[in-house]
Parts: C-alpha cells; structure tokens; sequence
C-alpha cells in the first residue's frame, strides 16, 4: 500500500455557500466544481474548492438524517473526511482491513468523460473517516461522486485552480485532539495500520498546563498527522476546551503550506481574516532563540508571525482565529525554510514573553501611581 499524500479534505458545515464565500474571498481559494441532487449527490450540496495543490470539497446535508447534517449537530462544522491517494483503492482497503481497519464504504468506481476514479473508506479518528482515491486519466476531473466541474476549469488549456490566489501551496499537516489516554492507542493504529512512522514526540507544559503531542507520518512523508492530547493532571487547557466544544476527537486546525508567509499574511489580513496576537516582546530575543532569520523583524513583529526552528532549519507560521460558532478549528499558515517538524519553543517563548509584558505594564502602573 502506498500513500502518495492527501488527495482532498472535505468538510461538512452547515451551509456550503456561507463557507466558501469565506474560503474564496478571504483565504483565495477558487470555485472549481459543485453537486447536488441535480448532479445524483441524494440530499446534499457540495462544492469542490481549489488553490494550487490543495482541494477542499464542502458539504452540507440537506435532511437531518444525512450524514452532513448529523455530524454538524454533534460537532459543529469541521473536517469530516481526509481523503488519502494511493495507487491501488481496492488494494489498500483490503490490505487495511486485513491489518484491523474498520470498513466505512467497499470499493466504488466513478467513471467520467475523461477520467476513472476508485474510492473507498476506512474509519480514521474520532467520526473522521479516510477516503482512499486512485485517479486514472484527466486529474483535472475530480469526480467526488456527482461533483461536476465548472466550465472555466475543466477545459484543457486553463489550470484546474486558475482563478485561486496560489499564496497557498498544499497542505502541510492536520492537528488532531484526542481524548486523554487515547494518544498512544491512537499512534498505534496508524503505525500498524496505515503504515506510518512516528517523527517527533514531545511533552509541553506551560503555565500549569500540560499536553502530550506525538507527529506521525506516511513513508512518502505527504501525509503528516499532529496527534495531541491533554493531561487532566494538570489545570485544562485549549485541548480540553476543544474536546468539549467539539464533543470529541477531531481536527483542531489544518495546516497549509505557503512559500512567501508574510505575502500570504499581509493579503489575506486585508480580506478580514484574523489572526492570533502575538506580544511585541515576543521579538526582542527571537533571535537568540532560533539564530538570524532572513526576514524583516519589523515585518513579522507587525503581522505577528512567529518562528521556530528544528535541526534542519528554521520555520515561520502564524494561527488564525476560529472561524467557527463553537471556537473549534482553525487554520495554520506555515512557510518552511528547511525544518522539517515542528519546534516547541514558540509556546514557551510567547508565555514568557506575555509575563514580561504583563510585568513591564505593571511596573509603568506603578511608577504613574507613585
């Protein structure tokens, strides 16, 4: 079984239009396709984004009993399906059965004017499945069951995403919370499983606070999984409160990849979206922590873009605030400047930097009292 990288990520939510009108007017993903009814996808709507290498498809159940509808009610609008390309669909489903996967949906080919696509699904984590896709002919023809190309980007001299931004170029990693004691059974069914190996493991504690995070990855290093879990030792924190609000495990933010992540920031701020702050002292020692960076500190510091680095090199990235009613996910613009995982050192640096702006406002308090 060989799982080339993620084909696409669907999402159920609770209205597909209101959704996209967000994707594509303020993070610059393209409308490349829609189903419904009409198109045989039986009580539901879907539309199928686009931006350089990165699909999305939304869908939102047009009855109660659909599975769209049920999983929006327990969860909240969010990742329901991470779909995995391979070279062999039926192959690889058996193959991860045989190794202990649970069976979602057999084998079922889709046949188009220009393209043949295989799929099938395996449970993943929490109500998250894996749709395994093996793609023959025209790629461009994405051919989610029912979901028809526009116009515009089926014909052969356009690029499939041509009216996307392309600030983003594919999705880095997926953040994953699970229940507390559920991480290691968790590593364990994607190591035997799916095949993956585990890359980083850490423990983090930050202000009495405390979280275990292992990164599991497939061989061909596409699909990359962040696994986190809270300790309910210690005093909760936001993986706790998203365990709540999303009534289980789930995705907490999607990761996408950028090559120029100050570009990325700057246009889609200027859209609206929002990010998380970042405390301006949180820049007077970066460079001491993680070495020269070849970027404007006054840039970064403005925008809030925080950096790390691992043994391979340095990375930049920067969180946006929730877009959802309940708080749940989020996305993470990522630039990677050789660092291949994820350092740790951001979260301590940006606590200890708040306590010293806390203290520095303090002190000014008073010294105006005196």
């Amino acid at each position: 079984m060989d799982i080339r990288g993620i084909d696409h990520i669907e999402f159920y939510v609770g209205d597909a239009q209101q959704a996209a009108f967000y994707f594509c007017r303020a993070v610059g993903f393209g409308l490349l396709g829609q189903g419904g009814p009409e198109t045989g996808l039986t009580g539901q709507r879907s539309l199928l984004l686009g931006q350089a290498d990165i699909r999305m498809v939304l869908t939102s159940g047009l009855t109660a009993e659909h599975p769209a509808s049920r999983y929006v009610q327990r969860h909240g609008d969010g990742i329901a399906v991470v779909a995995l390309e391979v070279d062999d669909a039926a192959g690889a489903y058996a193959e991860l059965l045989e190794r202990g996967a649970t069976p979602v949906t057999p084998p079922t080919t889709v046949t188009g004017a220009h393209a043949e696509v295989v799929t099938a699904e395996v449970e993943g984590f929490g109500d998250v499945v894996h749709r395994l896709v093996q793609r023959r002919g025209d790629r461009r023809e994405f051919l989610s069951g029912g979901i028809e190309a526009l116009p515009s980007a089926g014909e052969a001299d356009k690029p499939l995403a041509d009216e996307a931004d392309k600030l983003l170029a594919e999705i880095d990693h997926l953040a994953v919370c699970v229940p507390p004691g559920q991480l290691d059974a968790t590593v364990r069914r994607y190591r035997e499983v799916f095949g993956f190996g585990e890359i980083f493991t850490e423990r983090i504690e930050v202000d009495g606070q405390s979280m275990n995070s292992t990164v599991v990855q497939s061989p061909s290093q596409r699909v990359t999984l962040v696994l986190l879990e809270p300790d309910t030792s210690r005093r909760p924190g936001q993986i706790d409160a998203f365990l709540d609000r999303h009534t289980g495990a789930g995705v907490q933010h999607l990761g996408l990849r950028t090559d120029d992540i100050v570009t990325a920031v700057e246009t889609l701020g200027s859209r609206g979206v929002r990010f998380a702050g970042t405390p301006g002292s949180y820049y007077d020692t970066l460079e001491d922590r993680v070495g020269p960076v070849d970027a404007p500190l006054d840039r970064l510091r403005d925008l809030g873009v925080l950096v790390d680095r691992d043994h391979g090199g340095q990375l930049l990235q920067i969180f946006t605030e929730s877009m959802h009613v309940r708080r749940t996910l989020f996305l993470e613009l990522i630039e990677r400047r050789g660092a291949r995982t994820f350092g740790s050192g951001n979260i301590k640096a940006l606590y200890e930097a708040k306590e010293r702006e806390l203290a520095a406002a303090a002190a000014g308090s008073q010294g105006v009292a005196g």
